[in-house]
């Protein structure tokens, strides 16, 4: 059964998720959280015990448009497994073309939090990444391709370091260069591997 909608609580998500993406967890105090949400900090902590939680919050409530986007992404390609897994290289390429585009929020609080790998925002980045390996196994699955666990894990891993070279030279090339990686681990594991 679905949790019922609490609106309050959503402006607050809403409101933190714009600062922490823009600015990192570090920068951003509870009380600028409250200013842009509109609200008082006591009625921000009467949602959230504390901002540990509220960034968790905020990285839960990106982990499944996040996934639904890929998953569009890997849909509208045409062709074949490799191609669709490329599709969703190229389509992060040219979102992290935009000048507002600050890399993966997931990847970027484990950084600022990883002397605290016990922290509910560490612990929500890493559902996040297993929610996408577990899903992008799947539909390597359905397109028969070999080894499909095995195949996610090893497009997840081109995927973060994609985003990890990007925070340093802020070259979406990169990111392109890693989807035509997965693209042929996908191809050595599938039946068009052996077609000339």
């Amino acid at each position: 059964m679905r949790e019922a909608s609490n609106p309050t609580r959503e402006r607050i998500v809403t409101a933190a998720t714009k600062l922490f993406y823009a600015e990192g967890i570090g920068r951003v105090s509870v009380d600028a959280v409250a200013e842009k949400a509109g609200l008082t900090k006591r009625t921000l902590y009467y949602h959230f015990k504390s901002k540990d939680d509220l960034i968790a919050a905020y990285l839960d409530g990106r982990d499944q448009p996040n996934i639904r986007q890929m998953a569009g992404w890997f849909e509208a390609a045409e062709g074949g497994a490799e191609h669709k897994v490329e599709a969703i290289f190229t389509n992060l390429a040219r979102v992290a073309r935009h000048p507002k585009w600050k890399g993966c929020g997931f990847l970027r609080t484990a950084a600022e939090l990883a002397s605290m790998p016990g922290h509910p925002a560490v612990k929500a980045g890493s559902r996040h990444k297993k929610n996408f390996e577990t899903w992008l196994a799947g539909e390597l699955l359905s397109h028969g391709v070999d080894e499909p666990q095995i195949l996610a894990r090893e497009i997840v891993l081109l995927m973060d370091g994609a985003f990890s070279i990007m925070l340093v030279h802020r070259n979406p090339d990169y990111i392109e260069a890693a989807g035509r990686a997965a693209a042929m681990l996908v191809r050595a594991r599938s039946g068009s591997a052996t077609v000339g």
